[in-house]
C-alpha cells in the first residue's frame, strides 16, 4: 500500500480514522477475518472525497456497515475499507418521519422511535446491524421488512453524485435491493411511521426480545440468518432434519439452539465456517433435493 494513499486518507478523514492492518474480525459479528490493508472510519462529509481518493490511487474499496451479515476471509482484504459506522450514526424525527445517517444501528433506531411514540419499526430492534446494511438487503424479522417502513434513502453514486431514491423504486424485495447492482452507497433513509401508545411499542418490543434469546443462540458470534429462505421451505428444519443439529467443523458449529445459525462455537476461522457451510449445503441437497442459498455475503482472501 503505497504512503502517499495513506498520506491522503489521513488528510481527509484525520489520523485518528485511518487504520493500517486492522483485524476484520474486530468488525464483524462472527469474529473472524484477517488484517484489512487499511481500514478508515469517516463522517458523512469525508466519505464522498474517501471514495474519490481510492479511486484516484487506483486502490480497490470495500464499504461495509456493522459487518453484521460478512463472512471475512482469513487473507484479510486487499487495499481499503470503509466502514460506515458511528461517525454517520445520526437520527433524528420529524413528526412520524425518522431520518436516520447510514451507520445508525437499527436497535438505535427502533429504541428512538418507541421514545417518540412511533410504531413499525419494533421488528428491527433486535437484528444487529446498520440502517444502510439494513437497506441494502431489505433486511426483516419476525414479519416486518425495511419495505414495509422505508421511505427513501439517500445514496453516492459511483460518479459522485448524492440521490434521494424513493423506496418504491429500489425493487425490495426478499433480502434484495437494486443498491448493490447499482454500486450505490446508503448515505442515509428515511422511515415512515406511525403513532402508536408507547406502552404498546414497548410491550411488543420486549416480547420478541424474549423470542430472540429463547431460540438464537446469542451467546456466540454469527453473522445471524446463516441461510436465505428457501421457497417452501424453512432453512433451519431443512438442516435440522439432515441431521446435523451441532454439526461441528472445528470451532464452527451448527447452533443447537437453531440450526438456521452457524456459530463461532469456539476461536473459528472463515475458513472452518465456510467448510462447515459447504458442507451443510451439500447434505440438504443430497437429501432434500434443496439448494441453500447463503445469506451471508463473503468478502476478503477466503484461503
Amino acid at each position: 500500500m503505497s504512503s502517499k494513499l495513506y498520506e491522503d486518507l489521513c488528510r481527509i478523514v484525520g489520523t485518528d480514522a485511518v487504520f493500517c492492518d486492522e483485524p476484520m474480525s474486530r468488525h464483524t459479528t462472527f469474529r473472524t477475518g484477517g488484517p484489512a490493508e487499511i481500514l478508515v472510519t469517516p463522517d458523512s462529509e469525508s466519505l464522498p472525497e474517501v471514495i474519490v481518493c481510492c479511486r484516484k490511487h487506483q486502490i480497490p474499496c470495500l464499504v461495509i456497515g456493522n459487518g453484521s451479515n460478512l463472512l471475512c476471509g482469513d487473507g484479510g482484504v486487499e487495499g481499503v475499507v470503509v466502514e460506515i459506522g458511528k461517525r454517520m450514526s445520526e437520527i433524528s424525527v420529524d413528526g412520524d418521519l425518522i431520518t436516520a445517517q447510514a451507520g445508525a444501528l437499527l436497535s438505535g433506531i427502533a429504541a428512538k422511535a418507541a421514545a417518540e411514540g412511533l410504531t413499525g419499526f419494533e421488528f428491527a430492534a433486535g437484528i444487529p446491524g446498520s440502517i444502510g446494511g439494513a437497506v441494502v438487503m431489505n433486511a426483516g424479522a419476525y414479519g416486518g421488512e425495511m419495505k414495509q417502513v422505508l421511505a427513501s434513502v439517500q445514496v453516492l453514486t459511483r460518479k459522485g453524485e448524492v440521490l434521494t431514491i424513493p423506496a418504491s423504486e429500489l425493487e425490495l424485495s426478499y433480502r434484495h435491493s437494486i443498491v448493490p447492482e447499482k454500486g450505490y452507497i446508503v448515505l442515509s433513509a428515511v422511515l415512515s411511521l406511525e403513532k402508536g401508545e408507547k406502552s404498546q411499542i414497548y410491550a411488543v418490543m420486549e416480547d420478541l426480545k424474549k423470542k430472540r434469546v429463547e431460540k438464537q443462540p446469542l451467546e456466540y458470534p454469527s453473522a445471524g440468518s446463516t441461510f436465505k429462505r428457501p421457497e417452501g421451505h424453512f432453512a433451519g428444519k431443512l438442516i435440522e432434519d439432515a441431521g446435523l443439529k451441532g454439526f461441528r467443523v472445528g470451532g464452527a458449529q451448527v447452533s443447537e439452539k437453531h440450526s438456521g445459525f452457524v456459530i463461532n462455537r469456539d476461536h473459528a476461522t472463515s475458513a472452518e465456517i465456510c467448510s462447515l457451510m459447504e458442507q451443510v449445503q451439500q447434505k440438504v441437497l443430497e437429501k432434500f433435493g434443496v439448494r441453500l442459498e447463503p445469506e451471508v455475503k463473503f468478502v476478503g482472501k477466503h484461503i
